[in-house]
């Protein structure tokens, strides 16, 4: 290293031990302040009523007694809010002090003097008079100069102006602990050995930030401030959910005003997904925002009117049935009921329900029919046949709830209630009693007036029985949903192209309807008509949704998603090559070319790869279509291996053997197989010789170790090195993505066992892998 190298590295580095210097002091002085404000709290806290005056005897000392609480509980309030907001800048100052910042661009504005040195870091910090910025927060508008522009012209854009300048200097830091460890100047976006650094480290149990290393094609994806919809197609390995969620933190900090966290839903593939990316916005000083698999938000909506199948068994279904002598209906009734046909046939039967057709449950109270399904019809299409079905459906549930107040008057007068009056306990009799006194019916002395006694008593004991009733009805119990669904199957649609198989998919879906289950791809189908006839279950909070492995929905969901969310912008992240779920049906889905028709769109393909080593990749490339295109970040290792085994029995040794030689280098590795089913026998074969753990559907949180589960549960997760259990087992055209989407979990190495040669490496260059 060169003299003048070695005083920038010294100079940078007294710069570091400056701003740390000063971060300890402003900490310090921090957590003086908090233990007072601490103190504080719990001196109002354990004095509060104390310094209330509180008297009731007169109307004004009443009013004076509430002015005294209203005050002490505002200070208490003020004193909590000003705890939270200096717990937060001490987490940032805990945060800052051992890493402050990656990275310092030397801007020079145009008009002005000199060229300003801008650090970039995870959050913002300033001065001891807070009068200047030491550090920038990476998502601060002029911290785009860093991730889009190498050393020349460059310009950014501020809330009010566009400003331009040159970047005379930008350079790239590694500070661990307040020392520099790397420090790298750049001509391109963000060095290859800052990029050599970070990705040559072990996977993790979960997600970390990659402010430092944000590529300029990610930088677009995480601050596009205009785009109602973004589709973001990445390859795996390409950093699409790390944008994604970097793109939260930013919209967090951009709209901190107008958007919480609480305002963001990200819809994820699997639980366990969730605590895998759970520390990444805590990591940026932001909270979590909302988050739940589909099938979860499927589960709340449906509860337990039927039993509904998950994605995860409809793949386990698709992948080990294919003998079923229903195997293909099913295909067909997936592909159909996927599509957006299958939704023009559900609005064109609520369109035909809004003159006949809809389907009513009795209402019953003790056995008795009160309103008939009969009845409820008749009422309901004699109403205005203009008015909209759920606007119909309100006005027969006001109708209801007034004429089951009536009903619970006369109750009240009959035989059954004064014989069950008789068996009240104490305490039934007890509530009877503070609900007079509560409404002042009478005093202490006049609780022996029989007649109004067994009134009060006759009216508690009737609301009583009666409640859930009206709770029935209030949650719209009287329309039968079930039936309404089922109906579609048993009538004739001549105006829509059904697909050949209809009758079949008809029959079969009705029997399971019968038997109160549900299969996954009618569940949206069915919510969306019930929505029709109920009501829209808009959620109008939220303003951001993000939809991660987007490829994995179909036309149909993300229709239902939209009209959920109306008021949402949304971010799209997947990619067609690991369309898993909709590859054994050929189902069309949403990040499918023109899909849905959506104009108002912006598409950002990202086709460089940062999880796999070089030679992983130039090896998984060649198992899809269009492959060619995947660029390879350069980072060396090994070939992936094959090896080929003539039964089970020798292939499960080779795969401890295998492991057991990776143990000190690797901190994660996974098993991968076809499916879950597969999975269990490769758990119970050799689990226990590793201390291995299998994921199932339902485990949700990501542990280092051995991991033996279905590649499907793998999606989105990432290992230092993955086994392929058996590629040969991998034999129809539909599994292609799948095979390709397990080989793709692999960082470091990557070991294909195998009990024959596997058919999807036919065609891919000897030369990339070693036998």
């Amino acid at each position: 290293m060169s003299e003048p190298e070695q005083t920038e590295i010294q100079e940078e580095q007294n710069r570091v031990e400056w701003i740390t210097d000063i971060i300890k002091k402003k900490f310090t002085k921090l957590k003086k302040h908090t233990d007072k404000i601490e103190s504080e709290a719990l001196h109002i806290r354990s004095t509060f009523w104390e310094d209330v005056t509180v008297n009731f005897d007169e109307p004004d000392d009443v009013g004076e007694t509430y002015t005294s609480i209203k005050q002490q509980a505002e200070l208490l309030s003020e004193r909590e809010r000003s705890q939270t907001q200096i717990d937060k800048q001490i987490k940032t100052f805990t945060r800052l002090k051992n890493s402050p910042y990656f990275g310092r661009i030397d801007f020079h504005e145009d008009g002005e003097r000199r060229a300003e040195s801008i650090y970039v870091g995870i959050a913002s910090f300033m001065d001891e008079k807070d009068e200047e910025f030491l550090i920038y927060d990476w998502r601060a508008p002029i911290s785009s100069l860093y991730y889009d522009y190498p050393p020349g012209p460059a310009e950014y854009q501020t809330s009010v102006e566009k400003v331009t300048g040159n970047i005379d200097l930008k350079r790239q830091f590694v500070i661990r602990d307040a020392k520099i460890k790397a420090m790298f100047d750049t001509g391109v976006t963000i060095g290859d050995e800052m990029l050599q650094e970070v990705l040559g480290n072990h996977a993790d149990t979960q997600m970390k930030s990659i402010v430092a290393t944000i590529q300029k094609e990610q930088n677009q994806i995480i601050r596009n401030d205009h785009s109602k919809l973004l589709i973001v197609k990445g390859v795996a390995g390409s950093g699409k959910t790390s944008a994604a969620m970097q793109r939260i933190a930013y919209l967090l900090y951009r709209y901190r005003n107008i958007i919480k966290s609480e305002n963001i839903m990200l819809f994820s593939p699997n639980p366990m997904f969730n605590s895998y990316v759970a520390t990444v916005l805590p990591e940026l000083g932001e909270e979590n925002m909302q988050q739940a698999t589909f099938q979860e938000y499927l589960l709340s909506r449906m509860g337990r009117a039927l039993e509904l199948e998950d994605i995860f068994s409809q793949m386990e279904y698709l992948l080990s049935n294919s003998n079923d002598k229903d195997y293909f209906v099913r295909l067909e009734s997936i592909r159909f009921k996927s599509s957006l046909k299958y939704k023009d046939l559900i609005d064109s039967y609520a369109e035909g329900l809004m003159e006949a057709g809809l389907i009513f449950r009795d209402i019953r109270f003790r056995k008795e029919v009160l309103f008939s399904q009969e009845q409820l019809y008749e009422y309901f299409y004699s109403l205005d046949r203009t008015i909209s079905i759920p606007n119909r459906i309100q006005l027969v549930k006001e109708w209801l709830r007034l004429e089951l107040k009536k009903i619970a008057k006369q109750e009240q007068k009959k035989e059954w209630v004064e014989e069950e009056i008789q068996f009240l306990n104490k305490e039934e009799f007890l509530d009877a009693y503070k609900q007079l006194q509560e409404k002042k019916q009478f005093n202490e002395d006049t609780f022996d007036d029989l007649e109004r006694e067994q009134k009060v008593l006759s009216r508690m004991l009737v609301n009583k029985r009666m409640k859930p009733l009206f709770n029935a009805v209030k949650r719209l119990k009287f329309v039968d949903m079930r039936a309404i669904y089922t109906q579609l199957f048993e009538m004739a649609h001549p105006s829509v192209e059904l697909p050949s198989s209809w009758k079949n998919i008809s029959t079969m879906t009705v029997k399971e309807l019968q038997e109160r289950r549900i299969r996954y791809e009618d569940a949206t189908p069915y919510l969306y008509l019930q929505d029709l006839i109920e009501g829209r279950k808009s959620n109008t909070s939220i303003r951001h949704v993000f939809i991660d492995e987007a490829q994995d929905y179909t036309p149909f969901q993300y229709a239902f998603i939209r009209q959920l969310f109306p008021y949402s912008k949304l971010t799209l992240l997947g990619d067609p090559n690991q369309a898993v779920y909709s590859g054994p049906t050929d189902s069309e889905t949403v990040l499918a070319e023109d899909a849905l028709g959506i104009v108002e769109k912006e598409v950002i393909t990202l086709s460089r790869t940062y999880r796999s080593t070089r030679q992983i990749v130039e090896f998984t490339r060649q198992l899809i279509e269009g492959g060619d295109s995947i660029e390879a970040f350069n980072r060396n290792g090994d070939k992936p291996h094959l090896t080929i085994q003539e039964n089970k029995g020798q292939l499960h040794s080779s795969i401890v053997e295998r492991i057991n030689n990776w143990r000190e280098e690797h901190k994660t590795i996974a098993v991968i197989c076809r499916t879950e089913q597969e999975s269990r026998k490769v758990f119970q074969a050799i689990g226990e010789k590793l201390s291995a753990r299998l994921i199932e559907k339902g485990t949700i949180a990501y542990e280092k170790g051995i991991s033996i589960l279905p590649a499907y549960l793998a999606k989105g997760i990432e290992f230092d090195a993955v086994i392929i259990y058996d590629a040969s087992a991998y034999q129809e055209e539909g599994e292609r993505k799948l095979f390709y989407t397990a080989c793709t979990r692999a960082m470091h190495e990557l070991h294909l066992f195998s009990t024959e040669y596997p058919p999807f490496l036919n065609g891919v260059n000897r030369d990339t892998f070693i036998q």
